[in-house]
């Protein structure tokens, strides 16, 4: 598998070359007023902490990120507490008489001092911190001042930790017991998790968390490796130290400009630029199958993974939004970790991302999914802010400033050092007793001498009028000075009034501000629970709909289900539609043929009937011979008479021998023994058959046709026998059955009792009176032999024949 980085680095790689590369770019912004984001990422025991931090002799990122920073404002610090940082996630600047006071307040309290870089060095991490590369960020504005802020936390199991806050014990390891929770102890304080806000520019940031100013690389590390020592590791089965925890290392840079005079700080807070360098070194990703984690590691395992799951999500759904134009909502809210980090993800800053692989073949799996969340970070492309001007003021400043002083104190010290005031009023007295008149020489020579005493009275009197002149200007000038005073005094008062009642209404603002804060507070707390309810509901909800979903998806595949076979019954049903339609069909056409077949069979006996009545017509009268007794036919065999001559051109009637159709088949011959000889002409007779008395399994075996005769008395007292045939078929249980297709039905008739008809006058008799003239047995009998049965009609189907 081949996957596609910006920069690839091997493995004897040192760690100067990373930071050239990756770390670099990002310290550069940082003191050009923009944000930045670096974290590592990888499985866990591929090297990010130590990447992160590094080792002794040779440090890492973190470590070279500070020393960049300290090496480019160096020169250009403010001193301490001239930038204050408030809970809002902003900053405020102050005076230096401010600043000086609020130093000294902290001086003299009892809490443990801010780390001094004049401190001996921790010889545990002073060789990570002796870097001798000595980079630098070459354009630096030299008209502002800077400062610098650390803070330093963690997220364990999804819930954040100050790791630089004073506590009184040791709150990150308190003991346990077997059951997984905190031994009840009075002097144990469980550490107090802190929660995320969002300031006025929507920036993410963690409410309550201790920021450090420093003002040195060694007091910034010190700040870092005091809280490193309080994170959170473990032993596993992959890892002697590994992290439990994702540790993030804030570093704010402060930043203002100077006044027009170049001396102090401008006293303007939207000139004050505020930016942020977040280092985060990510918990690594484990299988707990490999690492054997059991209670507290492997709850720790489980949030890790869940945190990265989710900063991979929304990475995922940042590049479906940028690739496919979606609108997609990004899950940030599910974790601390991707919730803190917002605003970088949304183009507040600039992200690099380190990945650590280890080589070694068990880790493969895991490393594939790693690179392969890493090229596809890649794609996700974040705006860069534009960079703001900061003011108006003439550059150089500083400088100006700076050689201003530097000649000043050249020019005093050409001229013997700084002058007292003591000499400057010494000089302007002298000046002063220069305007005097000069007095004369006062020394006597001589007792006579008249003239000198008179000059220095003289010369007296002029001093002490110019002196007289000299107080009455200055007590004049004192009126008026104190006058002036006076004025400046009411002045003062006047302003000083003005300037309280302005001060008490601002006081009132003040106080009407900080109720309207308190009451804001209450209400974001208000509507921080009520998000939080209502994002337990939505999870509920998206849980429901998503069983809902499920329930419809598994409801739609049973519809679907039911379709297919409904689809595949009713193909069915048409096919035995059609099936049974034909089955019917055939079965009306073979109904209608035996019907047709019926009444031609009918027809043919009435046109018999005719051609036999015509025949009878055209007889010559003979003597009718009597018809012997039923008797005596019995008796003795009967003479069969002769036909009457057939009608010319008509076909004389056949008499054929009634025998069975199945003539070549094997029957079974069921006579019961209480049946009576009929001793009639027309004798059922199958050749080849087995006549029992009772049927038995034994001798249908043998045959495939069975026959019953069946006698009954008919309605006017005559036997009529019924001969019931069928098939016999073989069960699936090895017996036999039989299935009836046709009956045939022998009846036997007395000729005495018909009735005749006895008027001959009617010269047209119709066509029953022609039957009951007709008494000729033969002729009788061979109407009956041309009867036919209907046996092909079907199953069951019953056809008589008329006797005659």
């Amino acid at each position: 598998t081949q996957y596609s980085f910006k920069e690839v680095f091997g493995t004897l790689v040192a760690q100067k070359d990373l930071f050239d590369v990756v770390a670099k770019p990002l310290v550069e912004d940082l003191i050009r007023g923009k944000n930045g984001l670096l974290f590592t990422y990888g499985v866990t025991g591929s090297g990010k902490t130590h990447t992160m931090t590094g080792s002794p002799g040779d440090g890492g990122l973190l470590p070279r990120c500070l020393d960049m920073i300290f090496n480019s404002i160096g020169p250009f610090q403010a001193k301490r507490f001239v930038f204050k940082l408030d809970d809002k996630n902003g900053v405020d600047v102050q005076c230096e008489v401010d600043a000086l006071l609020e130093r000294q307040r902290r001086d003299a309290m009892p809490v443990p001092k801010a780390p001094s870089g004049k401190r001996q060095i921790d010889p545990e991490f002073a060789d990570m911190i002796n870097v001798q590369d000595h980079c630098k960020v070459e354009e630096v504005d030299e008209d502002n001042v800077y400062s610098v802020f650390v803070s330093y936390i963690e997220i364990y199991n999804n819930y954040i930790y100050d790791l630089l806050e004073e506590a009184p014990f040791e709150l990150i390891k308190p003991k346990w017991n077997n059951c997984n929770t905190p031994v009840r102890n009075g002097d144990f304080i469980p550490p107090q998790s802190k929660i995320l806000r969002e300031d006025q520019n929507h920036n993410m940031y963690v409410m309550g968390c201790t920021e450090v100013e420093v003002k040195s690389t060694e007091e910034a590390f010190e700040a870092f490796w005091k809280g490193q020592k309080k994170r959170r590791i473990a032993n596993t089965q992959l890892n002697r130290e590994s992290s439990r925890s994702h540790g993030v290392f804030f570093i704010k840079l402060a930043q203002a400009p100077l006044d027009a005079d170049g001396d102090n700080v401008l006293q303007e807070k939207e000139q004050i630029t505020l930016s942020q360098l977040s280092l985060v070194d990510l918990a690594g990703s484990e299988r707990t199958n490999r690492t054997k984690a059991e209670g507290n590691r492997l709850r720790e395992a489980g949030n890790i993974n869940q945190s990265l799951m989710t900063l991979r999500t929304c990475i995922e759904v940042l590049r479906e939004n940028q690739m496919y134009g979606t609108n997609k909502i990004v899950p940030y809210r599910d974790s601390k970790l991707t919730h803190l980090f917002k605003n970088y993800f949304d183009g507040e800053g600039k992200v690099r991302m380190i990945v650590c692989v280890n080589p070694k073949a068990e880790d493969y799996e895991e490393s594939l999914q790693v690179m392969r969340f890493a090229e596809v970070t890649q794609e996700v492309e974040v705006a860069r802010p534009v960079d703001r001007p900061l003011c108006g003021l003439t550059p150089g400043r500083r400088f100006r400033n700076q050689a201003f002083r530097e000649e000043l104190a050249r020019k005093l010290e050409t001229r013997g050092g700084p002058i007292n005031g003591e000499t400057e009023e010494q000089s302007a007295s002298e000046i002063f007793l220069q305007n005097f008149p000069p007095l004369p020489s006062c020394e006597l020579l001589d007792i006579n001498d008249d003239q000198t005493l008179p000059k220095l009275i003289e010369a007296l009197e002029k001093r002490h009028q110019l002196r007289q002149k000299l107080s009455e200007e200055f007590a004049k000038n004192v009126v008026s000075f104190k006058t002036v005073l006076r004025e400046l005094d009411s002045s003062v008062m006047s302003k000083e009034n003005y300037l309280q009642g302005k001060l008490s209404e601002k006081e009132k603002i003040i106080t009407g501000q900080k109720t309207e804060l308190e009451r804001l507070e209450k209400k974001t707390k208000t509507l921080e629970y009520k998000i939080e309810i209502l994002e337990k509901t939505a999870t509920i909800y998206e849980e429901d709909k998503r069983h809902l979903q499920q329930e419809l998806e598994s409801k739609n595949q049973k519809l679907q289900r039911q379709a297919s076979d409904k689809r595949r019954l009713e193909a069915r049903l048409q096919g035995m539609v059609a099936e049974t339609t034909m089955k019917w069909e055939k079965e009306c056409e073979r109904r209608v043929a035996a019907k047709q077949l019926e009444m031609q069979n009918k027809l043919w006996v009435k046109d018999e009937k005719l051609k036999q009545l015509k025949a009878i017509v055209t007889e010559p009268k003979n003597e009718k011979p009597e018809r012997p007794s039923r008797e005596r036919d019995r008796e003795k065999p009967i003479q069969r008479s002769v036909s009457p001559p057939p009608v010319p051109n008509t076909p004389p009637v056949r008499l054929r021998r009634r025998r069975s159709r199945s003539a070549g088949e094997r029957w079974v011959d069921h006579k019961p023994p209480s049946n009576l000889p009929t001793d009639t002409v027309m004798q059922p007779h199958v050749p080849h058959a087995i006549t029992v008395a009772a049927a038995s399994e034994k001798a249908l075996a043998k045959c495939d046709k069975y026959m019953l005769t069946h006698q009954e008395l008919a309605s006017d007292g005559e036997i009529e026998t019924k001969l019931i045939k069928g098939d016999v078929f073989k069960t699936r249980g090895g017996g036999q059955a039989v299935q009836f297709t046709e009956i045939e039905t022998l009846k036997q008739e007395s000729p005495t009792g018909r009735k005749r008809r006895s008027s001959p006058s009617n010269a047209d008799p119709p066509e029953d009176a022609a039957d009951s003239e007709w008494t000729d047995v033969e002729t009788r009998c061979s109407v009956a032999v041309e009867m036919r049965a209907g046996s092909a009609l079907g199953p069951g189907y019953q056809h008589h024949a008329q006797p005659k």
